[in-house]
């Protein structure tokens, strides 16, 4: 298997700095599970999609007043990690 290069963010609108504490991310089984059947995934896969969703809302991307900024990068994560 081929070795893949780190993935490299450019960050949203806040500065970050190596190893600062982001937040947390909290996810509802329920809903995670309604999203999976809906969109025919794996209930594991599901929640991956959502929390790359939540890091992206950590490094301070908001898919609601980007013009599609974060979208496109999280469509971009996710086939690059296999998660489309």
């Amino acid at each position: 298997m081929a070795r893949r290069r780190p993935v490299r963010l450019r960050r949203g609108s806040r500065t970050v700095r190596a190893g600062e504490y982001l937040g947390d991310i909290a996810i509802s089984p329920a809903t995670a599970q309604r999203y999976a059947k809906k969109n025919g995934r794996k209930l594991s896969g599901e929640l991956q999609v959502l929390i790359l969703h939540g890091v992206l809302h950590l490094l301070g991307y908001d898919h609601e007043t980007d013009r599609g900024k974060m979208d496109r990068i999280e469509q971009k994560l996710r086939k690059r990690l296999g998660l489309a």
